[in-house]
């Protein structure tokens, strides 16, 4: 059974720096393409950033140069350092994995998708 439980969140100030987790289990991160998305209170949820079994990475334009996602094979665990939090950063933060073809193809807002319960950004100005 696929499970995926974020952590990490939490309340900041502009310019500062959190980390999110996503430990996975029921399957092996390593082969498989993640992704970190976001939703904010109003709008839709959007893409943040993938990452796939090479560790090739994409990432929104809105947080080039401040995120970055990566993962631990041994902790089976997905991550996100996000750097230089600006106040529209702020969101619930999910954690996501195709549920067909998830090997080959990341994770979109259009696919079918396994989802976290979401861990809550504050960013304060």
């Amino acid at each position: 059974q696929v499970q995926l439980v974020e952590s990490g969140g939490g309340s900041v100030q502009a310019g500062g720096s959190l980390r999110l987790s996503c430990a996975a289990s029921g399957y092996s991160v390593s082969i498989y393409c993640m992704g970190w998305f976001r939703q904010a209170p109003g709008k839709e949820r959007e893409a943040v950033a993938t990452i796939d079994s090479n560790r090739s990475t994409t990432y929104a334009d809105s947080v080039k140069g401040r995120f970055t996602i990566s993962r631990d094979n041994a902790k089976n665990t997905l991550y996100l350092q996000m750097d230089s939090l600006k106040p529209e950063d702020a969101a619930m933060y999910y954690c996501a994995r195709r549920q067909v073809g998830g090997i080959r193809y990341c994770p979109s807002t259009s696919t079918s998708n396994y989802w976290g319960q979401g861990t809550q950004v504050t960013v304060s100005s």
